[in-house]
C-alpha cells in the first residue's frame, strides 16, 4: 500500500469515527450555543470545549516529542486579512444558524435520514468550490490582497515569544476545568465520553497526513478534521472520480456519513426527514451556501477552526473563531435572530 493509500484509508477510519460518535454524542458547536444561550443547557458546548482541549494539548505534545511539525499547516499563514477571516467567521456562524447545523453535523444528520442537509450539503460544497476557484474566487483574492497584512508571528507563542508547551497548557487547562466545572456535564458520559474522543481525532489527522503521508518525494499535505473544502471536493469527487486519487479530506466526509448511517440504524435513531415548507428550504440553501464562501474566506469551519485551527494556536484562528461566535449570536439572539430554528 502506497503512502498516499495509507492516508485516505486513515481518514476514512478517522471519518468514521467521527461520525459514529458525532451521531450518538449529538456533538455540536450550534446546539452548545443555542441550548446554552437560550435555557441555560451548557453541556453540548462543555463538550466542544474538552474537545478543544484535548485537540490543543494531543497537538502540542506530537509536536513538542518530535513526532511531527505543525507548520505546515494551512492555520499558519505568515500572512491573513484582518477582514476576510472574521467576515467570514460571522457569515459561517450565521449560516449554521440558518441551516441548523455546520457541515460536519450536515453530514451526521444526513447519514440519520435528515434530506434537509443534503440540500445544505450540496449549496455548502457548490458556494466553496465557488470562492475557491470559481466564479467568486476573483472577488476572494481582492479582498483578502486588499485587506492582508503581515503577522507579527503565525502563532499565539510566537506572538508572546514562550515555549509552545506554556499557552497549551494554560488554555487546554482552563478549558478542561470550565467544561468539568458543570455537574450536569460531569453526569452526562454522553457529552464528556463524546468531546473527549471527538477532541482526541484531531492529532490522529494530523498523524495520518504528517507521519503517515511523509515522503520526501510526494509529500501529503500537512491536514487533520475539517468540512468546507473537503465537501466540494467530495462533491467534485462524486462526479470525477475516474482518473483522479482519493484524498484524506474527501475519505474523512465519506467516513463520517458511513459511520453516522451505522450508528443510527444501530441506535434505531435512523429516520427520514424532510422540509416543512419553501421557506424553510429557503433558510437551509442560504444557510449552506453563507457556509461555504465564509468557511473559505476563515480558513476553516467550527470544526476546522475550532478545533484543528485551535489546535495549533494559529493567530488567524482566533480571529475565525470570534466571528463565528458573533454570527451564531447574531442568529439566535441577536438583531437577526431566526425565532423559528430548530435545533
Amino acid at each position: 500500500m502506497s503512502h498516499t493509500e495509507l492516508v485516505a484509508w486513515s481518514g476514512l477510519v478517522i471519518g468514521l469515527a467521527f461520525g459514529a460518535i458525532a451521531q450518538a454524542s449529538g456533538f455540536c458547536l450550534l446546539r452548545g450555543l443555542k441550548h446554552s444561550w437560550t435555557t441555560g443547557d451548557s453541556r453540548k458546548l462543555r463538550a466542544f470545549a474538552l474537545a478543544m482541549a484535548v485537540a490543543l494539548l494531543g497537538s502540542q505534545a506530537l509536536a513538542a516529542l518530535g513526532v511531527l511539525s505543525l507548520g505546515g499547516a494551512l492555520y499558519l499563514p505568515p500572512s491573513a486579512s484582518w477582514l476576510a477571516v472574521p467576515l467570514g467567521g460571522a457569515l459561517f456562524g450565521y449560516g449554521m444558524v440558518l441551516a441548523n447545523g455546520c457541515g460536519a453535523r450536515s453530514l451526521v444528520l444526513l447519514g440519520s435520514g435528515n434530506l434537509r442537509s443534503f440540500v445544505v450539503l450540496v449549496c455548502l460544497g457548490l458556494a466553496a468550490a465557488m470562492t475557491l476557484s470559481g466564479l467568486l474566487a476573483p472577488l476572494r483574492v481582492w479582498l483578502e490582497g486588499a485587506t492582508s497584512v503581515s503577522l507579527p508571528a503565525r502563532d499565539l507563542p510566537g506572538l508572546l515569544g514562550i515555549p509552545a508547551w506554556l499557552p497549551a497548557l494554560v488554555l487546554g487547562g482552563a478549558l478542561i476545568a470550565w467544561a468539568l466545572a458543570g455537574r450536569d456535564f460531569r453526569a452526562s458520559p454522553r457529552d464528556w465520553l463524546g468531546g473527549l474522543l471527538i477532541g482526541a481525532l484531531v492529532p490522529a489527522g494530523w498523524v495520518a497526513t504528517g507521519v503517515l503521508g511523509f515522503d520526501d518525494f510526494e509529500p501529503v499535505r500537512l491536514a487533520t478534521l475539517t468540512f468546507i473544502a473537503p465537501i466540494a471536493d467530495a462533491l467534485q469527487y462524486a462526479m470525477l472520480a475516474t482518473g483522479t486519487r482519493l484524498g484524506f479530506g474527501v475519505s474523512v466526509v465519506a467516513g463520517v456519513l458511513a459511520g453516522a448511517l451505522v450508528m443510527a440504524l444501530v441506535r434505531r435513531d435512523f429516520a427520514w426527514q424532510g422540509f416543512s415548507g419553501p421557506g424553510h428550504m429557503g433558510r437551509s440553501m442560504a444557510g449552506g451556501a453563507l457556509m461555504g464562501v465564509g468557511g473559505v474566506l476563515a480558513l476553516g469551519c467550527s470544526i476546522g477552526q475550532g478545533l484543528s485551527g485551535f489546535s495549533t494556536l494559529a493567530l488567524p484562528t482566533f480571529a475565525a473563531l470570534a466571528g463565528i461566535a458573533a454570527g451564531a449570536w447574531l442568529g439566535i439572539k441577536g438583531p437577526l435572530s431566526l425565532s423559528n430554528s430548530t435545533t
